[in-house]
């Protein structure tokens, strides 16, 4: 099986540089089609191992990138055309049975997902199923959290190795680092691009597109089957399970202990691990085959433990409604039921290891509680200092550290720490804080870190999330930060310890706090702050039982 490289021909005469890796045995078969930015030829083993399993395997660069011609404009490029295109012409030859899976990671995940949904699921463009890895869903969803501060780390880094070239330098923002070490702090972030060396003119336009949630709103009206593969580690997972929940198709989520490099690569097959390329295969064949269940089944790993859990919002025999609306339900806070107006009272409670109570009726209802660590009590989190500090931009608490003040003076964060836990903890589904503050400025960021210190002391992140807030100054506000999906097994003797700080640089572009956008100030100002530990609380999903499921055949039914 050798790769050969083809040129299909866009709607505008482009030509696109597209690899193909046949089978050995005869044809017709059914296609796997990557179009990526990050360059066809590193797919290679990729598609022989597609190859070896009777597919047709075809890797594209996307229109502007490596060997493809034209112009490259990252998410306002031709990739609902050019993806038509190119399944149109996988079709148009005698090898192929006419069946073709979309498939890809990150980018190129959102190109086989734009394809499969523009055409209504007519047409020899459109996919007959798609896998959707770690998916970036859009500019919006990359360049800003959901509750809006903006990612600068992570947008730096992509745009600078990917952004207006053709080519890709993945070390580009490390080099630019090393000559100028606080080169993310220069004022405006809007002005970054234009100290990387080189042009970047779509820096600043990223910013501007805050439209939100596109394509899991047209999945809702997608009927082909989608495997949406995310990491409990991955910065885009609350869009993973979105896209999953949302499609109308029969629709697979897994969420394993991975961060954002994920690969279709096949890991060792050892307890614990799954092989993700002979996974991907299993579950195409499936999909092609039609013996996918309509429904919406997921799992979720506990860690590295080598256990899964079903994912909240799968379906188990309840309306897709009910499961979905359990799915999403937000958390009331410890004891303090209707703080939140959009969320009913709890029918159900149970006691909680931090001093609290556990409200019942979120997630999988039979296995995952929500339990709450009360701030400010001896038995859940209590506070160590910082119940008043300063937040200030121009020494913000930084993301790439977790050593924290061991002392009171100038507090640039309230700390909480809770006691050893008494026994093991799993942790599976949707976490939050709950935080009661007072600010004194007329915008201000709520970041709260979440970390497990094992019973020698090692430091491990366990949680995180930040929003944007514009309360009235000095008023009392209720503010709920959302943590995100865990996986997570907590061993007996563990400490959680909570940070809510008002920044988290350099992941997180710095708020000025003067009320302008962070993107285009120039003026930065601190912010006092203050947390009333009453009425706070940590929300974590802890599950009641371990209703272990076996994560291939739950994905493959």
């Amino acid at each position: 099986m050798t790769a050969r490289t083809h040129h299909v021909i866009a709607p505008d005469g482009v030509r696109l540089a597209t690899d193909l890796c046949l089978p050995r045995s005869s044809g017709p078969h059914p296609a796997v089609v990557i179009r990526t930015p990050y360059g066809r030829t590193a797919h290679r083993a990729e598609l022989h191992g597609w190859a070896a399993r009777g597919f047709a395997a075809v890797a594209q660069d996307v229109r502007g990138r490596h060997g493809s011609e034209g112009e490259w404009h990252p998410y306002h490029n031709h990739e609902e055309e050019d993806g038509a295109a190119t399944l149109s012409w996988v079709r148009g030859h005698t090898w192929s049975d006419g069946r073709v899976v979309a498939a890809g990671a990150s980018y190129a995940a959102y190109c086989a997902l734009v394809t499969a949904l523009a055409h209504d699921g007519d047409g020899d463009g459109t996919p007959d199923a798609v896998i959707a890895a770690v998916p970036a869903l859009g500019l919006a969803e990359t360049a800003r959290e959901a509750t809006g501060p903006e990612r600068l780390r992570a947008r730096a880094g992509w745009w600078a190795a990917h952004g207006d070239r053709p080519d890709s330098d993945p070390e580009a923002l490390e080099t630019a680092l090393a000559r100028d070490p606080r080169l993310l702090e220069h004022l405006p972030v809007a002005g970054l691009g234009d100290r990387l060396e080189r042009e970047l003119p779509s820096w600043t336009r990223i910013w501007d597109d805050r439209r939100r949630g596109r394509l899991v709103l047209d999945g809702a009206a997608a009927r082909l089957p989608l495997l949406a593969v995310g990491g409990i580690r991955d910065p885009f997972a609350e869009d993973t399970l979105a896209l999953w929940r949302g499609w109308g198709g029969p629709s697979r989520l897994l969420l394993g202990p991975w961060g954002h490099r994920l690969t279709a690569g096949a890991a060792p097959a050892a307890p614990g691990r799954i092989n993700l390329g002979a996974l991907y295969v299993r579950w195409a064949k499936a999909a092609l085959a039609g013996r996918l269940e309509h429904t919406r089944h997921g799992v979720i790993a506990l860690g590295d433990s080598g256990r899964w859990y079903r994912a909240p919002g799968s379906d188990d025999g309840r309306s897709p409604e009910t499961a979905d609306a359990l799915g999403r339900q937000v958390l009331t806070g410890a004891g303090r039921p209707g703080t939140d107006r959009t969320t009913p009272p709890p029918r159900t409670a149970q006691h909680a290891p931090g001093g609290g109570t556990a409200p019942g009726g979120i997630g999988d209802a039979e296995s995952t509680r929500p339990t709450v660590w009360a701030f400010g009590t001896p038995t859940g989190l209590r506070l160590l200092h910082g119940a008043d500090f300063t937040a200030d931009p121009a020494r913000p608490v930084r993301s790439d550290d977790l050593m924290i003040p061991v002392d009171g003076d100038r507090a640039d964060r309230c700390v909480l720490l809770s006691p050893p836990l008494p026994r093991p903890l799993d942790l599976a589904g949707h976490a939050e804080a709950r935080v009661r503050a007072v600010t004194d400025g007329p915008c201000a960021d709520w970041a709260v870190r979440v970390t497990a210190l094992d019973p020698s002391g090692r430091a491990e992140p366990l949680a995180f999330g930040i929003v944007r807030r514009t309360d009235p100054p000095d008023e009392t506000a209720d503010i709920t930060v959302p943590l995100g999906t865990l996986g997570r097994r907590l061993d007996a003797g563990t400490r959680l310890r909570v940070e809510i700080a008002g920044h988290h640089f350099p992941a997180h572009a710095r708020n000025p706090h003067t009320g302008e956008n962070p993107v285009t100030a120039t003026r930065l100002a601190p912010s006092r702050r203050t947390v009333l530990t009453g009425g706070g609380a940590l929300v974590l999903p802890v599950t009641a039982r371990r209703h272990y499921v076996e994560p291939v055949p739950e994905i493959c039914r």
